[in-house]
């Protein structure tokens, strides 16, 4: 699992202007930041992903995490794969079209198969961008709850 954490507390205006918003406010501004953030990556996996059937594509989405009081997680998750666990998820059919459980032998091989990554490249690539989307993302929503 690839995790990234995008610390705010050094930026002292950012900071203070959060501080400003009720809970609820605050929560709010942080699901939109981490969520521009993670649609940027998941667009790029889904631009990357091997296309066979569009299948995979199709269940490349962004999910909200539960985090500490005053965070908010998102991410990128391929359904077929249970988020708690790692593994498959066992109780979706391999006939369903929200099952591409066999992403992660795309991505890391088998003993018959050569990997061919397109997660972690496409993280790589747009890691960078999507803090800035995430920052920006944040401003805005901040400026918009400030000005209300």
């Amino acid at each position: 699992m690839i995790t990234t954490d995008l610390d705010f507390s050094g930026l002292a205006d950012l900071s203070r202007d959060l501080e400003l918003l009720s809970k609820a406010e605050s929560r709010q501004v942080l699901r939109r930041a981490v969520r521009a953030g993670a649609e940027l990556v998941a667009e790029e996996v889904a631009n990357t992903a091997p296309e066979k059937t569009g299948k995979l594509k199709r269940n490349i989405v962004v999910l909200f995490g539960k985090g500490a009081p005053g965070t908010a997680l998102a991410g990128v998750h391929i359904r077929g794969v249970n988020p708690e666990t790692g593994n498959s998820d066992n109780k979706l059919k391999t006939s369903s079209p929200n099952n591409a459980f066999y992403w992660r032998f795309l991505e890391e091989g088998t003993s018959k198969m050569p990997a061919h990554p397109f997660v972690r490249p496409a993280y790589d690539r747009k890691q960078e961008e999507a803090s800035a989307a995430a920052f920006a993302e944040m401003i805005k929503a901040i400026d918009g709850v400030l000005s209300k």
